[in-house]
């Protein structure tokens, strides 16, 4: 199955029902002007119940470098996602592993991926300054394929349900990242929502889009 991380998550009950249904990652926001910011210490609590498995990204928009690097440490995530304008050395000054996310504009360019070192994970989402992630807003996905084409990608913005299963036949995405798609309000993920994202993403063996991971 597609790997699968569920963004945004501020309740313990969402991050081991994500889990349980198999997600890969977990990420928590720790921007203070997103609707989903949570506490470091709460977030360290749902980490430390997440079984092995499952790793934790931290999510940070233009924030100091030691700040990232002190609630990277006291949480304990696995990695750390840049959602902002950070520059190629701060990703490679960060101890744990980077994504960096890359907004799909109309402007964008599939080549530009290559400017991010191969140790840097490169997320595809949609261009919002103000929000910087969680709008429901969906990407281009014929640029976000010929982005998938040059290098692994996290494929994210607008994914519901409804639609995973489309984009990733269409990207071929290493994995996708969902947030607003399977809420019920900010913060707050719907159970049905989310066994419906993993009900479409559920192997098929008649169906040669789902057997390429």
């Amino acid at each position: 199955m597609t790997r699968v991380k569920v963004c945004g998550v501020t309740r313990m009950d969402d991050a081991m029902l994500a889990a349980d249904l198999g997600a890969a990652a977990i990420g928590f926001l720790f921007w203070p002007r997103s609707p989903r910011c949570i506490d470091a210490s709460r977030a360290r609590d749902i980490a430390a119940a997440l079984p092995p498995p499952v790793s934790t990204v931290g999510v940070f928009v233009d924030q100091p470098l030691d700040d990232m690097r002190r609630i990277a440490e006291h949480v304990g995530l696995s990695a750390v996602q840049l959602h902002g304008a950070e520059p190629v050395d701060v990703a490679l000054a960060l101890l744990q592993p980077v994504i960096k996310a890359v907004a799909v504009s109309p402007g964008f360019v599939p080549a530009s991926v290559d400017a991010w070192p191969e140790e840097v994970t490169v997320l595809l989402d949609a261009h919002d300054p103000v929000r910087r992630g969680g709008t429901g807003t969906t990407v281009d996905w014929s640029l976000a394929a010929a982005a998938a084409a040059r290098r692994p990608v996290f494929l994210s913005g607008g994914l519901t349900p409804a639609n995973v299963r489309e984009a990733v036949a269409r990207v071929r995405p290493y994995a996708v990242d969902l947030s607003s798609g399977v809420e019920s309000s900010p913060g707050v993920k719907d159970a049905s929502k989310l066994r419906a994202l993993f009900r479409a993403l559920a192997p098929n063996p008649a169906d040669p889009a789902r057997t390429h991971d």
